[in-house]
């Protein structure tokens, strides 16, 4: 059997539903306990082979509908979806160097780990590619020594996440939920928004799990997940960027039952009732002048994908 001339794999976007943010460890990461969802909102990552690159060399390109978005991917080896190829090539017989191309639709420094995905997909294309036959708690482990969130793409749906944001549970979920993603201009860097966190909480208690979140994603309840959605690292987001608080009322005034900022932001998360509820919410923000533009969409959804 011949090896494939490329692989492609489509990933998803995901929201924080609860993001608890303790003090920072030993190790100089914060301790986390970080309820991950996944949403149908992809990133495409295509590999093909390069034999003039050394195994594990990767080359990139992206396209997207955002330009301003595709223009703020690096193309060097700074980009999380190279270093994977050249970490998974230590763990396989047959790496070559590879062509890595993103096709974004996933927010970039948007709060949504973009860029954690677009590695999550790496991996899994990389070892299609070099029929590396890697087991998927393998898997699991290389994407954990890359970053906090580069582990929960490879398994989507929705799970919390210990540690610093790695050490994965799945967590049970009924129904589906819809939500609408509002886009402002600019990113938020995620190191500049733990340090103000830091700076307004020096003595953050240790992070912990809320029962009535759990409770409303096993029982589908989108009015009680809506209410106990929290984001610690809010606050440092809106001190960072003040007129994220304009957009959150927003989508409050609108009917949201939840607003949250995702993640480090700037991308703020609204909870609809229903799809309809989610594209009249879509519209109202759109038309209230806080942000860029929205996409919308639902979850869970499952992780990393081979097409």
């Amino acid at each position: 059997m011949n090896a494939p001339t490329s692989v492609t794999v489509r990933v998803p976007a995901k929201v924080n539903l609860r993001l608890a943010v303790g003090p920072v460890r030993g190790d100089g990461y914060h301790g986390l306990v970080n309820v991950f969802h996944a949403v149908s909102l992809y990133d495409e990552v295509t590999v093909s082979p390069r034999s003039d690159l050394a195994p594990g060399q990767a080359v990139l390109s992206v396209d997207g509908e955002r330009p301003d978005h595709v223009a703020r991917v690096p193309l060097d080896d700074s980009n999380l979806a190279a270093r994977a190829a050249a970490l998974l090539a230590r763990h396989v017989p047959h790496a070559t160097g590879v062509h890595i191309h993103v096709h974004k639709a996933i927010p970039v420094a948007g709060g949504m780990a973009g860029g954690s995905a677009d590695a999550a997909a790496a991996l899994v294309a990389c070892d299609a590619l070099w029929e590396g036959d890697t087991p998927r708690e393998r898997l699991l482990e290389l994407a954990a020594e890359l970053g906090s969130d580069v582990a929960f793409p490879l398994i989507g749906c929705t799970a919390v996440g210990t540690g610093r944001g790695e050490q994965l549970s799945p967590l049970p979920v009924q129904g589906t939920f819809h939500w609408v993603f509002a886009l402002v201009d600019g990113g938020l860097s995620t190191t500049k928004v733990f340090a103000e966190y830091d700076r307004l909480r020096p003595d953050a208690p240790e992070p912990t799990l809320d029962d009535a979140l759990v409770a409303a994603l096993a029982a589908g309840d989108a009015r009680r997940l809506g209410a106990a959605l929290t984001n610690d690292l809010q606050p440092a987001a809106l001190a960072l960027r003040p007129e994220l608080g304009d957009l959150l009322e927003a989508g409050r005034a609108a009917g949201a039952l939840g607003a949250l900022v995702s993640g480090s932001g700037p991308t703020c998360a609204f909870l609809a009732e229903s799809a309809d509820h989610a594209r009249e919410l879509a519209a109202a923000l759109r038309a209230s002048g806080t942000c860029a533009d929205t996409v919308t969409a639902h979850g869970p959804v499952p992780g990393a994908t081979v097409v």
